[in-house]
């Protein structure tokens, strides 16, 4: 979501927000704009659409300044157009905000008894608005703008920039990631690391409710109640922080084939030998009565997916909940309950929320995140990152086959600690899980036939994906996947329930894409791809050899896969899912990389 960032340099500011800002179009927006102080002057620039508009724009109208501030919007309060677009400016005051104010009405009605009247419809301008009220009743730039920060309710990441101020910017964060960025004799501020990649390697993370007062030459940090702290500057990766398409039309196409490589780093990441190695602090399993998973989208279907494994091998039992339903249940977290999150991001606002109802129920918080310095991963007991690499593309693709290998081995971990899995039966699946790469590989190799059948699927206006067991999941996710990146109607059933409702939906029409590997449910999965077939439906069969043998000529297309481990499957089978999708979009002519209305990193509620 929302993406921002902050250069305090010696040279021209604004090519360099708008690079940084590039870095952030995989959080999704649909507006960008960027603030600078020229020898005093405050001024600014937006545009709606992609950030080449905003490129145009200064091409026309250059904003001099070698302090600045930047934004990418995606539209909460208020359509999406350039009276709504960051900075906000209210005379000498323009910020930028990630999140959402939730007393900006009552902020709003006290300034409107002060004759002071917004002229947006967003929630972000009464943060400028507040701060230039304080400012007239003679607060200085940085009181005024922590006298803001007080009296906001909600989530919020923010950067003010002053007019006649060309070496300050106040900075602070409250339920939405910020990290500070320190050059040589100049400072940044970004959303995230990626952002700042290109400027420097060495990062700050502003904690829950830290305010910063910026410099060039200093970086002064309040926390929440406002004592003076310090927090660790880190080192970041520079290879880590790349982003850029190796050569692909999109980068889902390039994460999609990433996928045996990143899975493989992260297999030599997790096994020795036949040891997994995971945390210390991870709980004794065999003491643990239950788990609670959470997580939104894709990374929930990587929960459900998860729960079929810790309950048929560890047998453990398992409950998994969407995050942004699971705290107002006020579910009851018995003892002997561990906590796992999983988020690609770890900023998820609802997962963090969730996280933060549970830390002091569960007895232990274990989160599964592709950040290592991500909110969630700090504020859990035991971290497993997914070793994904940076994901551009907002449709999950390597981040979800590597949460689920994550999950795979905690699940296998759990099994032996618990004495439901043998020494011999790990070592099988750890070398079945190690030869993993090599099928992926394989499965891309059939990416010609798999975009054939996209293009054909692209032509309907409704898909239906079913599938069983571990399957059933993967349909969810196949779903998932179609729908937000070509615009497709699409849902998913387990297979069983077919008969219960949506076949209904079954005519000639509506292709149905039917998940089902060789294994000890495919017959039954068959007799309900026969029920489809009987009433006109077009079955596209992801199976194997002895799948598509068995299943008979009469299937409208058969995608056939190799041969795998039962367990394995989810991970292999999340490819043709994903492939389908992709091919389907770009038959479409969508925005494959970044779709319309959505975010990579959804840090609101």
């Amino acid at each position: 979501m929302c993406g921002i960032v902050g250069v305090l340099g010696q040279h021209e500011a604004a090519p360099l927000l708008v690079e940084a800002l590039k870095r952030l179009e995989y959080r999704g927006y649909d507006s960008a704009g960027i603030a600078t102080v020229n020898n005093g002057a405050l001024d600014r620039r937006r545009a709606v659409g992609k950030l080449v508009n905003l490129s145009d724009l200064l091409v026309h109208n250059p904003l001099p300044g070698k302090s600045g501030i930047g934004h990418t919007r995606w539209a909460t309060h208020g359509a999406p157009n350039t009276a709504n677009a960051h900075p906000h400016q209210s005379g000498p005051v323009a910020v930028v905000h990630n999140g959402i104010i939730e007393n900006f009405k009552e902020l709003r009605a006290e300034l409107a008894d002060h004759q002071i009247t917004p002229q947006t419809e967003t929630d972000s301008e009464t943060i400028a608005l507040l701060t230039h009220h304080y400012m007239q009743q003679g607060m200085s730039h940085v009181d005024a703008a922590r006298a803001c920060l007080s009296r906001l309710e909600g989530a919020f990441a923010l950067a003010f920039l002053f007019d006649g101020e060309d070496d300050l910017i106040v900075a602070a964060r409250k339920g939405s990631p910020l990290a500070i960025g320190h050059g040589e004799g100049e400072m940044y501020v970004g959303s995230d690391a990626i952002a700042l990649a290109p400027l420097t390697d060495r990062v700050t993370y502003l904690e829950e409710g830290d305010c910063t007062i910026l410099t060039r030459q200093t970086l002064d940090i309040f926390d929440e109640s406002g004592n003076r702290v310090t927090r660790d500057m880190r080192q970041i990766s520079m290879d880590a922080a790349r982003v850029d398409k190796a050569g692909f039309k999109h980068f889902m196409a390039k994460e999609i084939a990433e996928q045996p490589t990143v899975l493989a780093d992260a297999l030599r990441a997790y096994l020795d030998g036949n040891r997994i190695v995971l945390p210390e602090a991870l709980p004794d399993f065999a003491k643990v009565d239950r788990l609670t998973m959470v997580a939104c989208g894709t990374a929930f279907y990587a929960c459900l997916t998860a729960k079929y494994w810790f309950e048929q091998i560890a047998r453990l039992p398992v409950e998994v909940d969407v995050a942004s339903e699971f705290r107002y249940r006020e579910p009851p977290i018995p003892t002997g309950t561990t906590a796992v999150f999983v988020s690609q991001s770890g900023e998820t606002a609802d997962t963090l929320a969730a996280l933060r109802y549970c830390r002091t129920k569960a007895d232990t918080i274990v989160s599964v995140v592709n950040v290592a310095e991500s909110s969630i991963a700090r504020e859990s007991d035991v971290s497993l990152p997914i070793h994904a690499g940076v994901e551009v593309g907002v449709a999950s693709t390597k981040a979800f086959t590597c949460q689920l290998n994550t999950l795979l081995l905690l699940a296998l971990h759990a099994a032996t600690q618990r004495g439901t899995l043998t020494k011999d039966a790990l070592h099988t699946t750890l070398t079945n899980l190690r030869a993993l790469p090599g099928l992926f590989n394989a499965t891309l190799d059939r990416d010609p036939a798999i975009a054939r059948t996209a293009q054909k699927i692209a032509e309907a206006r409704d898909v239906l994906f079913l599938g069983r067991g571990l399957m059933y999941p993967l349909a969810l996710e196949g779903a998932l996947k179609l729908k937000e990146i070509s615009y497709i109607h699409a849902e998913a059933y387990a297979s069983g329930e077919l008969k219960h409702g949506p076949i209904a939906l079954i005519d000639k029409t509506v292709p149905v894409v039917v998940m089902a590997p060789r294994d000890a449910l495919f017959e039954k999965t068959v007799s309900n791809m026969h029920e489809v077939m009987a009433r006109g439906g077009k079955v596209c069969l992801i199976t194997d050899a002895a799948g598509a043998e068995a299943a008979g000529e009469d299937v409208w297309r058969t995608l056939i896969m190799p041969e795998i481990d039962p367990i394995l499957s989810p991970l292999l089978y999340a490819l043709p899912a994903q492939l389908l999708a992709y091919h389907a979009a770009v038959a479409k002519g969508t925005d494959v990389d970044q779709p319309r209305n959505l975010a990579k990193s959804v840090t609101v509620e």
